[in-house]
């Protein structure tokens, strides 16, 4: 099914290159995410993925070349990049909870802060949010009293207040013990369902099949595959995605 024409890919990166020191860590990177697709992208540690996925919303400068988010180049900073920033829904591995709120005043604040939308508007979406990651029942708890899947679906409905257009996890579940990952997986398989546009950071290869669209395989800072779930898993092109995936599946 072909996009309209006045339909821009939701993510856009065009020839994107960016060094740290010495290292270059993104090389000439093109990708395109349409809207309502889910993208994983996975590879060995060191490969550029979480650099590639903070590159969308700024959280990494970038060295050389064009970012566009919904069709509309990233500002660098100031006000605009803050409302971009307000259209990408982010959740990291450590879950970024402030302490001293409680779950449903995480999830409220930046409704609040940043979309000024009413306290008492605030509180109901929020409310809604915990329902549908599952946690309505622990919004009146403070993060440490949670189990750290809890945290996680926490910091998703926090993201999702926000009315994001495309949400990016970096990873989301490798802090989590394994009886937690699933209860998190679970909430982002959802949200794939739903037509949520994702670009997801994972070593979780079971999502990778079942969840995505299309996986994109990295390596020393490039994008060395971009296939379907089932070319990449059962038809690797490449001698170095072929490596990767006989360490992780043979295991």
């Amino acid at each position: 099914m072909t996009e309209p024409a006045d339909a821009p890919p939701m993510i856009r990166m065009v020839e994107v290159d960016k060094h740290f020191g010495p290292l270059h860590v993104l090389k000439n990177i093109n990708l395109e995410v349409p809207r309502g697709q889910v993208v994983v992208v996975i590879g060995p540690s060191g490969s550029g993925k979480s650099t590639l996925c903070r590159a969308i919303n700024r959280l990494e400068p970038i060295g050389s070349g064009l970012i566009e988010v919904d069709g509309k180049p990233l500002p660098a900073e100031g006000r605009l990049l803050a409302r971009l920033r307000a259209d990408v829904g982010m959740v990291f591995q450590s879950f970024n909870l402030f302490a001293h709120k409680t779950i449903v005043d995480n999830v409220m604040l930046a409704p609040v802060r940043v979309r000024k939308e009413s306290q008492s508007d605030a509180r109901k979406n929020a409310m809604q949010l915990l329902d549908r990651v599952g946690i309505a029942n622990q919004a009146q708890k403070y993060p440490a009293q949670l189990s750290g899947g809890q945290q996680q679906r926490a910091a998703i409905a926090r993201a999702l207040a926000m009315r994001p257009k495309v949400m990016l996890f970096d990873e989301p579940t490798s802090a989590l013990d394994p009886e937690m990952i699933k209860e998190v997986l679970d909430v982002m398989v959802r949200l794939a369902e739903e037509g949520m546009t994702m670009l997801v950071v994972t070593h979780e290869m079971g999502f990778a099949r079942n969840a995505a669209q299309r996986v994109v395989f990295m390596s020393d800072g490039e994008i060395v595959e971009d296939a379907t779930p089932q070319e990449f898993f059962s038809a690797p092109k490449s001698n170095r995605a072929k490596d990767f995936l006989g360490k992780i599946l043979t295991h």
